[in-house]
């Protein structure tokens, strides 16, 4: 554990705007995939009223577009109706993102079929984004499929996933520890000077249909998983009863199922230096019906390779900086993008 995870974590609010420019997308030269089935989306979404409906066309319309574009796994509409939940919220993932990428523009791999999801330009400068969609493991059924009542957050198991998803990706970038396991850095698919964004979709872990993206102390989960941020504590007079002082609990671990520590810090080891930030959205298309799909990020204050504030489509950035010896200063910076759908 490095010196400096023992850090307090604060945090300032920031409404300045940044505008960045879109540049357009270069399509590959693959021959694109073919969306035939499109009666799987159909038929797992069967109501028919007008929102349902509307839903299904929308849903038809990323993946078709995605698919067109050639920026598709080969696997794709195979695991999209596979009839599996996680694989076809995986695609749903991947096509929903490159929906808000679309506009970027898009640069060719080094190696076909392998590395990262998506490989975009900023500038000249090459940034890599991986996705992943969360699997909705541990998480009370209670808590997934909302009733009207009242219900316990679940907010501990739902960082763990959270910082399971991030661990994974992780390692596909620097490896496994004590494992012979290499990641893309060291096969050369992603170089040094590469920027490599992790962009997870929490739209599994949903309340029912209730976007879950800030954790228990009012920051994403994302940001409770790379910093070790806990719940708000307060400090209250017992001779006037009124709060004289609020601060944010130090957790640098989180407990499993297992009664194993599982870290919440990733952000200040120098390991993970080479994660520019995280791209935390909760995304599964339902804003085509006026639902929200909230996105955030969380920039690494240690990166190497740092993305600049607004260059991704966000409701929100979260960048940090050192404050004094032994304190984080957390700034939340809002309407950063000036491109969005």
């Amino acid at each position: 554990m490095e010196r400096h995870i023992n850090s307090y974590l604060k945090l300032i609010v920031n409404h300045s705007c940044m505008a960045f420019r879109s540049i357009r997308l270069y399509a590959p030269t693959a021959k694109p995939l073919v969306l035939n089935d499109k009666s799987f989306i159909a038929n797992k979404f069967p109501h028919s009223g007008s929102q349902t409906i509307a839903y299904r066309e929308e849903l038809i319309r990323v993946c078709e577009q995605f698919v067109e574009s050639g920026f598709a796994d080969k696997k794709f509409t195979k695991e999209l109706t596979s009839g599996k939940d996680e694989k076809f919220w995986s695609c749903i993932s991947e096509a929903l993102i490159f929906n808000k990428l679309k506009d970027k523009a898009f640069s060719d791999r080094p190696k076909k079929g392998k590395g990262p999801d998506f490989l975009i330009l900023n500038g000249d400068k090459r940034v890599w984004i991986e996705v992943i969609c969360p699997k909705p493991n541990d998480i009370p059924e209670s808590w997934l499929n909302f009733e009207i009542g009242v219900t316990d957050f679940p907010h501990e198991q739902i960082l763990l996933r959270w910082t399971a998803a991030i661990k994974e990706k992780a390692e596909k970038l620097i490896g496994k520890e004590n494992s012979e396991t290499r990641g893309y850095l060291y096969t050369g698919i992603v170089e040094a000077s590469d920027s490599y964004v992790i962009a997870v979709n929490g739209c599994q872990l949903r309340h029912g249909p209730f976007s879950t993206l800030t954790g228990i102390s009012q920051f994403p989960f994302a940001a409770e998983a790379v910093f070790p941020i806990g719940p708000i504590q307060i400090k209250i007079s017992k001779d006037s009863m009124e709060i004289t002082d609020q601060w944010y609990q130090h957790r640098p671990f989180i407990i499993n199922k297992n009664n194993s520590e599982v870290p919440a810090y990733t952000f200040l080891v120098s390991r993970y230096s080479h994660i520019s930030a995280i791209w935390a959205v909760d995304l599964n298309g339902g804003s085509v019906i006026g639902n929200t799909e909230a996105m955030s990020i969380i920039h690494n204050p240690n990166a190497v390779n740092p993305i600049p504030l607004g260059f991704l489509p966000s409701d929100s950035e979260y960048t940090s900086k050192p404050y004094g010896h032994d304190e984080i200063q957390v700034y939340k910076v809002e309407n950063t993008y000036n491109n969005q759908d």
